[in-house]
């Protein structure tokens, strides 16, 4: 299952895709001003281009899992997707600290920061739970989604 994900912010949101199996993650261009019309359209246009099965958005909540103003405002971009991207789901994930790992295992990378903390984003979707109910795999060798062909 292809995902894409978006570490939004309201001038610059970064964005990141896994391939097929869910084994790679690599950092895209970033987004301007994506809750606007013209950056909702360049996700959707994302999203059609590499063929995206789900799109998860960073959920920024405080360390003791509150939701404030910023998480409050990625909520409403997450209500716009949904109904922009259907039938492709849209969901949120906890982003608590992407920035901070991205920051430490960016350096030296021509991709952006935001790009790289989707990257720290979309890395901790693929190894949760979620993700392997959402795609059917266990990840246990012999699995059909387990590409290791074990």
């Amino acid at each position: 299952m292809r995902v894409l994900a978006l570490d939004y912010g309201r001038v610059s949101t970064g964005a990141a895709v896994s391939d097929p199996t869910g084994t790679v993650v690599r950092p895209l261009d970033e987004i301007g001003h994506a809750a606007a019309e013209a950056g909702i359209s360049r996700i959707r246009k994302l999203v059609q281009a590499e063929r995206a099965e789900l799109v998860i958005v960073g959920m920024p909540l405080s360390l003791n899992g509150e939701a404030g103003a910023q998480a409050r405002e990625t909520a409403e971009l997450l209500k716009v997707l949904a109904e922009s991207l259907d039938p492709i789901p849209t969901i949120s994930w906890d982003e608590r600290f992407t920035s901070k790992i991205a920051a430490v295992k960016g350096r030296g990378s021509d991709a952006s920061e935001h790009s790289l903390a989707a990257c720290c984003l979309l890395e901790d979707y693929l190894g949760s739970a979620e993700h392997a109910r959402r795609s059917g795999s266990t990840g246990e060798a012999g699995d059909p989604g387990d590409e290791r062909g074990e």
